[in-house]
């Protein structure tokens, strides 16, 4: 019994990592209802910079598949990146519906802002409390009819599946490193990052805005490492991913999330 108690002792006293690994992949999350509408122009060179940082989102690798959130969903920001599947609710809008109810996926990359001035149900599409995709054009006429301006739609959380590794693109100057963080698999969206020079301990970094993340030490000279964490709490570890001479304005490519 001694033995027994000294073993369990032992056993509840060794220190647990305080990075659990959850294991799996993220899997999304269930149908709910919204409303969508589209901007941008046929070609979506009106979607291209917006709110998260992206820029332009043909040479990011986001295309037209993408959509402006609403206050309700944009969550400050911090759902740049996650990732949606869209369809046309035929039992709403059915005269405007593409037939076949096909769904659409697309990435956050823009807000949505609402305005005040007009009412919730006629022209302030999205203000708060409504769930609203604004998207890009093409993605819009995908799900329904150019005519229909807006639709009710059903949408949910899906994995975002991408091409290649997460990207890291530095910039700023010295002592201040603000980089963008695209192209995230998974949950897609970030809502903790920490970087780590080869002479550095690791070192939380601020979300300045989008999925733009900032610190304010001097790391130039440095290999730089990131440790990502996104919304479903997995986190993603690249070590030295920039080499010790890397340059503001550099993109450099790390280990993405598990799809």
């Amino acid at each position: 019994m001694v033995k027994f108690l000294l073993s369990l002792f032992f056993l509840v006293s060794i220190p647990t990592s305080s990075r659990a690994i959850i294991p799996g992949v993220y899997t999304g999350g269930q149908w709910e209802n919204a409303h969508a509408t589209f901007y941008g122009g046929a070609d979506a060179a009106g979607t291209m910079g917006g709110a998260c940082g992206y820029g332009n989102l043909y040479s990011q690798g986001y295309g037209v598949n993408t959509a402006a959130l609403s206050t309700a969903l944009f969550n400050n920001g911090l759902s740049c990146g996650a990732c949606f599947e869209i369809s046309c609710d035929a039992s709403l809008d059915g005269k405007w519906c593409i037939p076949g109810k096909p769904s659409i996926l697309v990435t956050a990359t823009n807000f949505c802002p609402p305005n005040y001035a007009l009412p919730n149900d006629n022209g302030g599409w999205c203000n708060p409390p409504r769930p609203h995709f604004d998207l890009a054009m093409p993605m819009f006429l995908k799900i329904a009819q150019y005519r229909a301006g807006i639709v009710a739609v059903n949408f949910r959380r899906v994995p975002c599946m991408k091409t290649g590794g997460i990207r890291f693109t530095i910039n700023g100057f010295s002592y201040f490193n603000l980089v963008l963080i695209t192209n995230v698999a998974g949950a897609g969206d970030i809502v903790k990052v920490s970087v780590k020079g080869s002479n550095t301990p690791w070192i939380a970094m601020s979300r300045n805005w989008g999925q733009n993340w900032q610190s304010n030490v001097v790391l130039v000279g440095q290999a730089l490492s990131f440790r990502l964490t996104a919304s479903d709490r997995r986190t993603t570890t690249s070590m030295d991913v920039a080499p010790a001479d890397w340059q503001f304005g550099q993109t450099f490519v790390g280990r993405n999330f598990r799809v």
